[in-house]
This record gives structure tokens, C-alpha cells and sequence, in this order.
């Protein structure tokens, strides 16, 4: 599978699950993202950044789509829709400690992080399942901080690595899941 963030919505803050529609900048930046891209169905989340997308493209292609709402945003609590800027200059130190540590130094009021990945690794674990005896190529529309975390999920690194990890608006990440265990 392929996951694909989702394009510029023209928002400079912490998003999460608030419900923000995608530029017109997003736009032509997912439809450059995915024009030469091969898939036999998509799923996205439910947020409509990455939802009209994806609707447009699997009409375009003729390709079956499914809105899973466990691959959406982080949800960052108080920080949600408050400038990064805002944050820094008022609670610099606690935003210094949640890039360090997400796990151990949540934002106040924020979705633990392991329940994140519950719910991200559950969406996976079923798409997976769906397609896996199919040989079908899913894209899987979905947000910065869900790829992040599937990517330290994946690639076997520690939460604190999530801050490093580059992922682009309209950025493809191929992906195997379920990630390969270690020794086998």
C-alpha cells in the first residue's frame, strides 16, 4: 500500500481533527502527487482534506473507495488550531518536551498517543486483510501525523524519532504492512 498526505489546506497550526477543506494549492499539488500513480482502490480518512480527494480520484479512476475514520488526525488537545508560533512563544518548554517525547509529554487534553496508534494500526491491520489475498494496490489518504507514527511503527523506531520523520503535503510513502517482525 501507499499512504498520501493529504495537500495544503493554507492552516499554520496544528490541525488534528478540526475539519479544514484543502487550498487550491492542495489541490493541484495531490493531483500532481497521484497522476502517475497505479492503485485498485483508496481509503482515506474522513476529515474532508483528505475525503474530497480522494472521492475525486477513485470517480476519475473508476476505483472502489472506503472512508475509515480511525486513519484520522492526532487529535493535540488545547494546541489544536493554536499557531505552533502561539505555542512556542507561551509554552515553549512543554512543546520542546512533546517533540522530544510525544508519548511521555502529550499537549494538554490531546488523544494519548497510544491510542493513536491502536486505532491507526486497527485501520491498517484491516485494509491489509482486505486486500492481502487480492494483490491489490491500496492508497490509503490520510494525515502527517498518522504517517509519521505508521512510519516509527513500520521501520521499528522509538515515537521520539516522529519530529525527524519528513513528510511533505502530498507526499507518497509506500508502505508494507504488516511490518515484517524482526529475526523472521
Amino acid at each position: 500500500m501507499d499512504l498520501l498526505r493529504h495537500g495544503d489546506t493554507g492552516q499554520r497550526s496544528y490541525r488534528g481533527q478540526l475539519d479544514d477543506p484543502l487550498s487550491e494549492l492542495g489541490w493541484r499539488q495531490l493531483r500532481l502527487a497521484t497522476a502517475a500513480g497505479h492503485w485498485d482502490a483508496v481509503v482515506s480518512s474522513t476529515l474532508q482534506r483528505c475525503a474530497r480527494f480522494s472521492a475525486e480520484l477513485a470517480a476519475q479512476r473508476g476505483l472502489p473507495l472506503r472512508l475509515d475514520a480511525r486513519l484520522r488526525e492526532y487529535h493535540f488537545g488545547d494546541w489544536q488550531g493554536v499557531p505552533i508560533e502561539d505555542i512556542a512563544r507561551d509554552d515553549g518548554d512543554a512543546l520542546g518536551r512533546f517533540w522530544a517525547d510525544p508519548e511521555a509529554f502529550p499537549p494538554p487534553g490531546a488523544e494519548p498517543l497510544a491510542a493513536f496508534g491502536q486505532r491507526l494500526c486497527a485501520a491498517l491491520d484491516d485494509i491489509a486483510a482486505e486486500h492481502a489475498d487480492s494483490g491489490r494496490r491500496v492508497l490509503v489518504v490520510t494525515h502527517g501525523g498518522a504517517i509519521r507514527l505508521i512510519r516509527c511503527r513500520a521501520e521499528a523506531r522509538p515515537f521520539a524519532d516522529m519530529a525527524s520523520i519528513e513528510v511533505a503535503h502530498a507526499s507518497l510513502h509506500p508502505l508494507r504492512w504488516p511490518p515484517a517482525v524482526a529475526g523472521a
